[in-house]
């Protein structure tokens, strides 16, 4: 035996491993040995996406989206969102100083009263079905009712809706009083309004919708139906004259968090009309 071959046959078989591995791999055209690679990183990227999916759908204690199902986080005055990393000034404000609202009428279920001056106060919860109960109410008072005034935490999406239509329809205005809480779905209520007042010591503010759809939703069922629920929010206020990139603050603003919106967004996104003719009142 030469002392090459001695040599050789001294040194670890994990030293010799490399070799065998590149000789095995001449064997193959380099183009196809990338395209091998390329393809199993891309089958593997794909199964880590679809495990992640699987863990956020199923393990996120909030389910996945669901049209006609969303309702508003449990707290009634969740924390303003804070800065997201573009700057300090980036922030939402915090109005919830201002805020007088008894949280155990806001918890309960949404209430209509005929006040005097002909406004309608709308307090409380937009429960499943609250929709029904403003229509009756508009059925047999509204010929009295000039302006809605709202404080509510927010609640079902298509009762929110479903109302502003019907305040449009009948011409009438909407305001958010000095004390007032107008969140979540509730904003889209008031964009209802032909006239729309908010005032100064008001707190208005949106974040994400979710399920209590007691059944999580496939992957792409839930991603279908997170963008159908967005474009039918952003066709409603622009059909109601509010600019719909008032929403982006709700799409980025976790259901457990609001985002305030600050007088000057209120004009900016004319979710103020700015020359209401009914005057709200405390």
């Amino acid at each position: 035996m030469s002392a090459v071959d001695q040599s050789q046959e001294d040194q670890p078989s994990e030293a010799r491993r490399p070799g065998l591995l590149a000789r095995y791999l001449g064997r193959f055209d380099e183009g196809e040995v990338i395209r091998w690679a390329f393809g199993g990183l891309l089958v593997g990227t794909f199964g880590v996406l679809g495990f992640d999916m699987h863990d956020l759908i199923h393990a996120r204690s909030a389910p996945s989206i669901m049209p006609g199902q969303h309702l508003a986080a449990p707290a009634i005055l969740p924390p303003a969102v804070h800065d997201r990393g573009s700057g300090a000034s980036s922030g939402t404000t915090d109005p919830r100083d201002h805020v007088t609202a008894d949280e155990e009428v806001l918890r309960a279920p949404v209430q209509f009263t005929l006040e005097p001056g002909g406004v309608l106060s709308a307090r409380g919860y937009i429960d499943i079905g609250a929709k029904a109960r403003f229509e009756d109410e508009i059925e047999a008072r509204g010929e009295y009712v000039r302006v809605v005034a709202l404080d509510s935490p927010g609640g079902s999406l298509d009762d929110a809706i479903g109302m502003a239509a019907l305040i449009r329809e009948k011409g009438l205005a909407t305001a958010v009083e000095d004390g007032a809480l107008c969140a979540s779905s509730c904003p889209l209520v008031l964009a209802g309004g032909t006239d729309r007042t908010i005032s100064a010591k008001a707190a208005v503010g949106v974040h994400q919708f979710y399920s209590v759809s007691e059944e999580p939703a496939e992957a792409a069922q839930a991603m279908s139906d997170a963008q159908a629920t967005t474009a039918r929010i952003s066709r409603h206020l622009s059909d109601m004259g509010v600019d719909p990139a008032l929403w982006l603050h709700a799409l980025d603003t976790p259901p457990r968090s609001l985002y305030y919106l600050s007088a000057q967004e209120i004009r900016d996104y004319r979710l103020s009309t700015g020359d209401t003719k009914v005057a709200a009142r405390r």
